[in-house]
């Protein structure tokens, strides 16, 4: 497997979010898409990214993008998650890692010296055609919404 590159399809996937409902990323074509993919819910820099993301969905909004947050935590995991915070946007739950392998966003890590596999912090934002429009590798929570609007406004015009 190898990250998607610009240019590429976005791999589709079939989830399950925060209420149990499957989402495609095929259902949002017309439409940017951000992809992303964090490590766990309810952890401090998962929680900063969520956060940020949501007091920025009106601009998302007015862009015409739709915010998919992915992590291998559980459909009951993200719902505590999204009411704890307020998200209103979209968690998908994949504790199988089908997506998260497809996006290969998967591997060893480090933290404070221990090794350990986890989840990449990677996002995608996806064009309304369904190819990948930018990658986002090693994303910093507290930066990554503004970072991507301000790609959408380049992009979207």
């Amino acid at each position: 497997m190898a990250l998607p590159t610009i240019g590429s399809i976005a791999p589709d996937f079939t989830l399950e979010d925060q209420d149990g409902v499957e989402h495609s990323l095929s259902q949002y074509k017309g439409k940017y898409v951000l992809v992303y993919f964090y490590p766990k819910d309810d952890t401090p820099g998962c929680t900063k990214e969520a956060c940020l993301l949501g007091e920025y969905m009106p601009d998302f909004s007015k862009s015409d993008a739709v915010i998919l947050g992915i992590s291998p935590d559980t459909v009951k995991s993200h719902k505590k998650f999204a009411e704890k915070y307020g998200l209103k946007f979209t968690l998908l739950a994949d504790p199988e890692k089908k997506s998260i392998s497809a996006y290969d966003v998967w591997g060893l890590k480090k933290f404070m010296g221990k090794e350990y596999e986890g989840v990449f912090r990677t996002s995608f934002l996806v064009a309304p055609d369904g190819t990948v429009a930018k990658v986002y590798e090693n994303v910093k929570p507290e930066k990554h919404a503004e970072e991507v609007l301000a790609d959408l406004q380049e992009l979207h015009g």
